[in-house]
């Protein structure tokens, strides 16, 4: 789960399920009952399709717990972190950063920072299409240290520079759960 949208959809199945969710946030979810297996895989089933999956094991549940961390990081969070990003994930998952790092590598086939920068490009296409910010305010909000290095990275990533991307009718943003 990666937006309050799909808090509400997971939150909104388990009810349907006649669970009682305790805890819904995003990527976890605590209920009241205890599930056998069968109960477990029909619940599942219900959960794709909405594009949801149960994560059972401890790897999986890692990489989600990383995923989250950094979408809640660049979407859902006015702050900047005050720490450099391996710093910030170890601190929050518990487990050295270089663990963490070759799993995600393993399973996820890119690393943090690309998926970091990739969020962080996301939202910069977000904010372009509001159009209530300048590119500088942008580059700042983003905790970019200029305004090239933005565009750089930017049109490294999309193969357009910002304000080019801004003046284009049709804008092809990516939804946060495909990155």
């Amino acid at each position: 789960m990666v937006c309050s949208r799909c808090i509400m959809v997971v939150r909104n199945e388990i009810e349907k399920a006649g669970l009682h969710p305790l805890q819904v946030e995003l990527g976890e979810v605590e209920i009241q009952e205890d599930l056998d297996k069968d109960s477990l895989k029909a619940f599942d089933r219900q959960l794709r399709q909405f594009g949801f999956e149960l994560i059972d094991d401890r790897k999986s549940r890692t990489i989600e717990k990383i995923k989250n961390l950094i979408v809640e990081l660049v979407h859902h969070s006015d702050e900047h972190i005050h720490t450099n990003l391996s710093d910030y994930i170890a601190g929050h998952v518990n487990q050295e950063y270089n663990y963490v790092s070759n799993l995600f590598s393993e399973i996820e086939g890119t690393t943090i920072e690309k998926y970091f920068i990739a969020q962080k490009i996301e939202k910069v296409k977000e904010l372009l299409v509001y159009d209530e910010l300048s590119i500088s305010e942008i580059a700042d909000r983003m905790g970019y240290s200029s305004v090239a290095y933005l565009s750089n990275q930017f049109k490294k990533y999309t193969g357009l520079t910002p304000s080019y991307y801004k003046t284009l009718k049709e804008h092809k943003r990516r939804s946060i759960a495909d990155l």
